[in-house]
């Protein structure tokens, strides 16, 4: 009989191809990789989903810097969705179909080739991600998600990113991840009576309305946050607004703390995040994070964004710039919405009466 699976359970080189994982039409298996360029204030993604049941795969990658964040201003932006997936891939030597991006595994589990073009937008990126640590895991059971395998990896990434033309070299410690099982479809609905009944209840009632409305339970609201200096200093960590406080503290429920090159799992009872949002776009522009692991060692960080990425008219990702122990460090926001919850948020942020 095997083993269960615990979040100290490893990943094997197996885990670096595709899973046949159920028969559901929802399964869903991801692979993402990030790199920033902070002196340009450029942050960068190479996305594929892969509906593994239905022989579909959508990729995307983009581009994005202070000079516009919507689609249709990005420095760069594809997406090509639901495209048919050739037989049997092998994710470890992979380039998506319909001119996408292509993976080489290198060696398992920690080092990676990948690489874009588009020759009609004189575009391309080339990068190696060199992980600087095993894949950590952080399921099963634990929100956001749940019984899905995940894995984080931070890596130092290497290479070049050509953007209209211009090449600008890529020297960044920045963050990949993957999940697999089902998603989308009946996954994302909460069977919970009160949201069933159309009911969103705060758990800890007051603060600034709009506050209360972030943390409205049941909203499918997600946060992901992290920022390294190198390989030795740094943090990762999904949020829970839905378990905030009224003044405006919200839980690290999990994620890590590297500090003197050693990473430890967060404690989710001491670690916290307050975020502070921009009154005109509703994204976040400034936060305060409070971090204690396992073993007690801590770090406080802030952070302000610098420039965002907005694909779906509600939140953003933002690339972030912060500061923890005397030093800085860069990475992402990931502020995921429901657009009619982003918009009831907004509207109380922006409220003049």
């Amino acid at each position: 009989m095997p083993k269960p699976v615990t979040e100290d359970t490893p990943f094997v080189p197996d885990d670096d191809t595709y899973h046949a994982v159920s028969d559901d039409p929802f399964e869903l298996e991801t692979t993402w990789w990030s790199l920033n360029i902070p002196e340009r204030r450029i942050g960068a993604w190479l996305h594929a989903g892969y509906h593994s049941n239905r022989h579909e795969v959508t990729w995307r990658v983009f581009v994005w810097d202070p000079r516009g964040a919507d689609p249709g201003r990005l420095a760069y932006y594809k997406i090509v969705p639901d495209v048919p997936m050739p037989p049997d891939p092998d994710l470890r030597d992979i380039t998506f179909p319909a001119g996408g991006f292509s993976v080489k595994m290198l060696e398992p589990l920690m080092h990676y080739r990948v690489a874009y073009r588009d020759a009609e937008a004189d575009f391309a990126i080339e990068l190696e991600h060199r992980s600087v640590h095993p894949p950590h895991r952080f399921t099963p059971g634990q929100a956001p998600i749940m019984h899905n395998p995940h894995l984080d990896q931070l890596g130092h990434v290497t290479g070049e990113l050509v953007l209209h033309g211009e090449r600008i070299a890529i020297d960044c410690h920045s963050v990949r991840d993957r999940t697999w099982g089902p998603r989308g479809g009946h996954h994302a609905q909460s069977r919970k009576p009160e949201h069933l009944r159309g009911e969103h209840r705060v758990a800890h009632p007051g603060g600034p309305r709009w506050r209360e409305i972030e943390r409205e339970r049941g909203r499918g609201r997600i946060q992901y946050i992290f920022g390294h200096t190198g390989a030795r200093t740094g943090f990762l960590s999904f949020v829970r607004p839905q378990d905030g406080d009224a003044a405006g503290w919200s839980p690290l429920n999990v994620g890590w703390l590297l500090k003197d090159g050693v990473f430890e799992r967060l404690d989710p009872s001491r670690s916290r995040m307050r975020n502070f949002r921009d009154p005109n776009t509703g994204w976040s522009a400034h936060m305060e994070v409070a971090l204690v692991d396992v073993t007690g060692r801590t770090m406080e960080a802030e952070g302000f964004a610098l420039s965002h990425m907005c694909e779906h008219a509600s939140g953003a990702n933002a690339l972030m710039r912060w500061e923890y122990d005397g030093q800085i460090g860069w990475g992402e926001d990931q502020d995921g919405w429901r657009a009619e919850h982003f918009v009831k948020m907004l509207t109380a942020l922006r409220s003049t009466r």
